[in-house]
C-alpha cells in the first residue's frame, strides 16, 4: 500500500454560510460538482485566476492519474517516470506542481510545464517529497521526508530548498503560497493534533480555526483569504475560509462524510472534494453569489 507523504486530501464545500461577525450579510456561493465520465473518484485541489483546475481521478483499476481542466477540456497528465500522478497547486501562468510514485514506490515531488516534467525531490538526503503549491515567481512550496524519516515543510526557489519548521512541531507541510511570498503551513504538535500557520520573513503566526480539534490551513490567495479543513469534537470533517481574520464555515450539502476545502483564486472561487452518500470522491467548485 503505497504512503501519501504529507497532508494531501483535505478539500472543501458548501450550500449557504454566515460570517461569524453579527454585522456581516449572508455569503453564499454557487456551487457545481465536478463529474468525469468513466472514473470512480475525482478531487480538485487548486484553481487559479484562469479558472483552471487540477487535481486527481482515479480509474477503474485503482490507479491515480494528474488531471487539468481548462474549460470544457479534461486534461489527464501522467509523469512518465513513474506511477499514481496527482496535482495540487498550479500558477496563474499555468506552471503545475505535485508529485508521482517512482518505480521504487518512493513519493518523488514535480512540477509540469509545457510537457515538461521536473523533479522536485526534496534537499539532499531526503527519502521522498511532494510539491503542493506554487506562486507567480516560480517559488514552490511543499513537504519532503529527510533522513530520518521526519516529514518537514519547504520552500524551494528553482535552486534552494529552505527548510519551514514551525516550533514545537512534529511533522510539517507547507501547502499554499501566495504572490507576496506568504505561506500556509500544516503542522503536528506533541499531542499528535494539527495545527495551522501563516510564514513570511522568518515568523510563524498560529491561526487556528476556533474550536476546531484538527486545523489543516491550505491554499491562499492575493488577498490573504485562505481555505481550511477542520475537524470537530466527534471527528467530523468540515470546510471554512478565512477572510480579513473571520471564519466562514461551508459545508456541502451534498457532502456525506464531511467536506474538505482545498484551493482559492483571487476571485474567492474555491475549489475541493465532498464524499456522496456512496462514500465516493467528487470534486466541486464554488462560485461567490454577487
Amino acid at each position: 500500500m503505497k504512503k501519501w507523504l504529507g497532508f494531501v486530501g483535505f478539500v472543501l464545500a458548501a450550500s449557504s454560510i454566515l460570517v461569524s461577525a453579527a454585522d456581516r450579510p449572508a455569503v453564499t456561493f454557487k456551487y457545481s460538482t465536478i463529474e468525469l465520465k468513466n472514473v470512480e473518484e475525482t478531487r480538485t485541489y487548486a484553481i487559479n485566476n484562469l479558472g483552471h483546475m487540477v487535481g486527481q481521478y482515479t480509474d477503474s483499476t485503482g490507479a491515480t492519474h494528474g488531471l487539468e481542466i481548462v474549460g470544457s477540456q479534461v486534461n489527464t497528465i501522467d509523469d512518465p517516470n513513474g506511477t499514481d500522478t496527482f496535482f495540487t497547486g498550479l500558477s496563474n501562468n499555468d506552471v503545475l506542481v505535485g508529485s508521482y510514485f517512482n518505480s521504487s514506490n518512493v513519493q518523488i515531488g514535480m512540477m509540469y510545464q509545457n510537457g515538461v516534467f521536473t523533479d522536485i525531490p526534496g534537499p539532499s538526503g531526503s527519502l521522498a517529497s511532494v510539491a503542493y503549491g506554487i506562486n507567480d515567481a516560480g517559488t514552490v512550496v511543499g513537504s519532503y521526508e529527510d533522513s530520518t524519516g521526519i516529514a518537514r515543510g519547504f520552500s524551494w526557489d528553482g535552486t534552494t530548498y529552505t527548510t519551514l519548521t514551525p516550533p514545537n512541531s512534529t511533522a510539517t507541510a507547507a501547502y499554499g503560497i501566495n504572490n507576496s511570498g506568504l505561506i500556509t503551513i500544516q503542522w503536528t504538535n506533541s499531542a499528535g493534533n494539527e495545527e495551522s500557520s501563516l510564514y513570511s520573513k522568518g515568523k510563524y503566526v498560529t491561526v487556528n480555526v476556533p474550536g476546531a480539534t484538527n486545523s489543516y490551513i491550505h491554499d491562499i490567495n492575493s488577498s490573504g483569504f485562505a481555505v481550511y479543513s477542520w475537524t470537530d469534537s466527534a471527528g467530523l470533517f468540515h470546510g471554512s475560509i478565512m477572510v480579513h481574520g473571520q471564519f466562514i464555515q461551508m459545508d456541502d450539502p451534498n457532502g456525506v462524510d464531511g467536506t474538505y476545502s482545498d484551493g482559492i483564486n483571487d476571485s474567492a472561487v474555491i475549489v475541493g472534494t465532498f464524499h456522496n452518500s456512496a462514500n465516493t470522491a467528487e470534486g466541486f467548485k464554488a462560485v461567490p453569489s454577487k
